[in-house]
């Protein structure tokens, strides 16, 4: 069994960076043969660390910055991605998504999946999904509540159907998927490559929308578990406002946490669990590491398991019917 500690994040960052930086700039120049790389920068940690790691890499005259704000979006975001942007010295654009939303859709659809079970509810509320997913205390089956902030400041918590989580995930993901052909058309006019951002935490449990920000020609941090990602943007130079921020889903008008909606535990613990069930570290010795009981590491080594199961059709690739000789168009 491989030891356990609470070290076994910890890396050489100067070491580390090299590598990663050596490999994004031949990944985008040899092997995409592409100019340079498209970062969308959503005012987070791990848009922030890609950004940075690209500058590393390519130099700032190959990156280009995309800020791409849409109704909901805290404006905190916004804000620190310019100024992430402007520290780097790299060219940057912003371009407000909400007009494209509207027009798809996105917003009535999603305000009508609310109303269905919150009668209250009137768009231009405050709201948020949440959901019972602290999975150390119990083995419940995951259920999602929809939280409302009425006018008077009160908030009321209504349990969904899955019809109605379904709708407002499929409604909110053209955010995601928006934001992708954004950034492939900019890709596109300067013969970029475009970024991925999600962490190790993210890729490997599906928190991204596919062909949304799930779709990239690289993902430079998706070894990084979030904790190294925030060591690494420190390293790197990331703004203080950055590095200070707690992680957001940045997706509903209400402030949501990711484990308010995703994750079972507060990444700083997720990562050691991630981990330690990564390198067959037995739920007993991880939580005399954490201060858990193996029973309710072993609970968390379940959901994991589980939310991979779920979520292997976001990586999948297209299925096909017909046998057909199996392109390689990159020797890697």
């Amino acid at each position: 069994m491989t030891a356990f500690n609470q070290d076994v994040l910890k890396l050489d960052l100067e070491a580390k960076a090299e590598e990663l930086s050596e490999k994004l700039q031949a990944a985008v120049l040899k092997t995409l043969k592409r100019r340079g790389l498209v970062v969308a920068v959503s005012g987070g940690i791990d848009s922030a660390c890609v950004l940075a790691l690209a500058v590393k890499a390519l130099g700032p005259r190959r990156v280009f910055g995309l800020l791409l704000p849409e109704r909901d979006s805290s404006g905190e975001s916004a804000a620190y991605g310019r100024k992430l942007c402007e520290k780097m010295g790299v060219a940057f654009q912003r371009v407000d998504i909400a007009p494209m939303l509207e027009a798809s859709g996105c917003y009535r659809m999603r305000d009508d999946a609310v109303a269905s079970v919150d009668k209250g509810f009137q768009p231009g509320m405050p709201w948020k999904i949440v959901s019972n997913g602290n999975r150390l205390d119990s083995d419940a089956v995951n259920v999602f509540s929809v939280v409302v902030q009425r006018p008077n400041g009160e908030t009321v918590k209504t349990r969904l159907t899955p019809r109605a989580y379904l709708e407002i995930v499929a409604a909110t993901n053209f955010k995601q998927r928006t934001r992708k052909m954004m950034e492939y058309f900019h890709a596109d006019r300067l013969i970029y490559a475009c970024s991925g951002t999600p962490n190790r935490l993210e890729y490997d449990q599906g928190f991204f929308v596919k062909l949304g920000d799930g779709a990239a020609d690289v993902k430079p941090i998706a070894g990084l578990y979030k904790t190294q990602v925030y060591a690494m943007a420190r390293h790197l130079g990331v703004i203080d406002e950055i590095l200070d921020r707690e992680p957001t889903t940045d997706t509903f008008s209400l402030a949501q946490s990711q484990e308010d909606f995703y994750f079972s535990l507060h990444y700083r613990s997720l990562d050691m669990v991630l981990w330690a069930m990564n390198h067959g570290v037995s739920a007993d010795a991880c939580g005399e590491v954490l201060g858990f009981s193996g029973t309710q590491v072993q609970r968390v080594y379940d959901d994991l398991e589980q939310k991979r199961r779920t979520t292997a059709y976001l990586h999948a690739p297209p299925v096909l019917l017909d046998e057909v000789v199996e392109l390689q168009p990159y020797a890697l």
